[in-house]
């Protein structure tokens, strides 16, 4: 049995419970987790804005140490240290022999797949990892070893709010030295892509949130300029971008209100990022003369166009040089009982990134 937060039923309270993890099958891993990330992804299943089948662990967003592997298992062995990938690709669907592993059509396979039981009743992985438990049972194509000098507990970050903000900048937005980019939103999502432009060599680098503290931690983390979104924005994006509006604007927020705005900062020509997941009935709208006249570029992002076994080695040596700061993202760290409140400072606005610490 193992401590696990378990969600009985979506819009209801989390609790404290355990869990009995289902038996090794022979391309399985199972993990102790060193700590996991508190994500807006999180937030969404929990409140029902994505679904979740029921009851669930969620969490996916981890790292920690490899306690057993599956027979069929091998370059994993008990005691390695392993972040979790919560769309890892299957290398044999359309979206990856394409060239796109982020899209995956089996990406997802394992969060309808119980992992564990509560009373003989299945539970489910929230997005196939259920990193909100002290361990966790996924496959093996979900796990990436991490080095050893790596610290575990930072390290979880990798798995989703670096990954996904880093890789709109420079996978999505391909943000080349001297463009400007506008950053809207600064979760740990948006710091990440803050951090990813300043390493692109993006010029200005701009940032907006409602938020006094996360606007000084952007500037701190390499932005130009940040403010409040207002009346007054659109003329400050635009005195500093020679009146034509950001080569880049990356979304993080998920609303309607705030992609429209991301649009409307972006140049002619220019390209807007759309990272934040937003709700189903929440609508953008454009005229059919804006589209044609502004001839901007608008993309969707998913996990930041993200290869991970490509893209996490390559993060990693950015962790290494002290060019990418994951420990600046982090602005609490919790107990599992306390991920609830995370939540809500989430759905408030408060903080980066809460960090469960096992």
């Amino acid at each position: 049995m193992v401590a696990a937060l378990l969600l009985a039923e979506v819009g209801t309270p989390m609790a404290v419970t355990e869990v009995e993890l289902r038996p090794l099958g022979p391309t399985d891993v199972r993990v102790r987790m060193a700590a996991a990330g508190v994500c807006h992804s999180d937030l969404s299943l929990a409140r029902g804005v994505l679904r979740q089948r029921v009851p669930a662990v969620l969490g996916h967003e981890g790292a920690g140490v490899v306690a057993d592997v599956g027979a069929e298992v091998t370059g994993l062995s008990a005691g390695d240290q392993v972040m979790l990938v919560w769309a890892p690709p299957c290398r044999g669907c359309w979206f990856c022999r394409a060239g796109e592993p982020w899209l995956c059509e089996r990406a997802l396979d394992a969060a309808d797949q119980p992992y564990a039981t509560l009373d003989d009743a299945a539970v489910y992985p929230g997005l196939g990892t259920a990193s909100f438990g002290a361990e966790t049972v996924v496959p093996a194509r979900a796990v990436l070893p991490l080095p050893p000098d790596l610290p575990l507990d930072t390290a979880a970050l990798l798995g989703c709010a670096v990954l996904t903000g880093f890789g709109a900048v420079h996978n999505t937005a391909t943000v080349r030295r001297g463009d400007s980019v506008l950053v809207m939103g600064l979760g740990g999502v948006g710091l990440a892509a803050v951090q990813g432009a300043r390493i692109a060599g993006a010029s200005p680098l701009l940032a907006v949130d409602p938020d006094a503290d996360k606007r000084a931690l952007a500037v701190r983390l390499g932005a130009d300029a940040a403010w409040a979104p207002g009346d007054g924005l659109a003329a400050e994006v635009r005195g500093l971008t020679g009146g034509r509006g950001v080569d880049v604007a990356v979304e993080c927020v998920g609303r309607a209100t705030t992609i429209r705005s991301a649009w409307s900062l972006t140049r002619r020509g220019g390209h807007t990022v759309v990272v934040g997941i937003g709700g189903r009935a929440d609508t953008v709208t454009w005229s059919a003369l804006e589209l044609f006249h502004f001839g901007r570029t608008l993309s969707g992002c998913v996990y930041g166009s993200t290869d991970p076994d490509r893209d996490v080695p390559r993060l990693i040596e950015q962790v290494r040089s002290g060019a990418l700061d994951l420990a600046a993202l982090v602005t609490r760290r919790i107990r599992l009982d306390e991920v609830e409140s995370a939540l809500d400072d989430m759905a408030e606005g408060r903080g980066a990134r809460a960090l469960v610490v096992f």
